[in-house]
């Protein structure tokens, strides 16, 4: 998410999508999965990520999300070498986000793997979750919200 405001296919709506999160209208929870792939990223996403972190909360790593990891990972959703992108949708689900906004169209943002994602979700006793991108959830007239 953080690196698409600097490319130019996801900049317009990373944008809209970073702005609507200042303004309140979505909410944004981060993860240590998240923190560990920025560590990595250019300098610029990381100004970003950091300029954001005041409208951020924070996910804890917990019990139910490795085991809901785990229960992803051995459905074959993925592979163990994508664990960490099921990391992500396994953070969301267990803290009960209502949405999970990617640009990972492989592993995440991708209409097989979301219909799997959430049968497991209700096989292991928690709910649907939507997936979808930036350029799905933005509000393009905000002046009415």
């Amino acid at each position: 998410m953080f690196g698409g405001v600097y490319d130019d296919v996801f900049m317009s709506a990373s944008t809209t999508f970073f702005e609507q999160v200042k303004a309140g209208i979505f909410n944004l929870l981060v993860s240590p999965v998240l923190e560990d792939e920025l560590s990595g990223a250019p300098q610029a996403v990381r100004r970003l990520y950091d300029d954001l972190a005041a409208y951020a909360e924070s996910a804890t790593l917990t019990r139910e999300a490795v085991l809901l990891q785990e229960a992803y990972l051995k459905s074959g959703i993925l592979s163990p070498k994508w664990s960490s992108d099921a990391m992500h949708v396994a953070y969301a689900v267990v803290h009960r986000c209502s949405l999970l906004v990617s640009w990972n169209f492989k592993h995440i943002v991708h209409y097989d793997k979301i219909a799997l994602y959430n049968a497991i979700n209700i096989v292991e006793g928690y709910g649907e979750i939507q997936i979808h991108s930036p350029q799905e959830i933005i509000r393009y007239d905000t002046e009415e919200i």
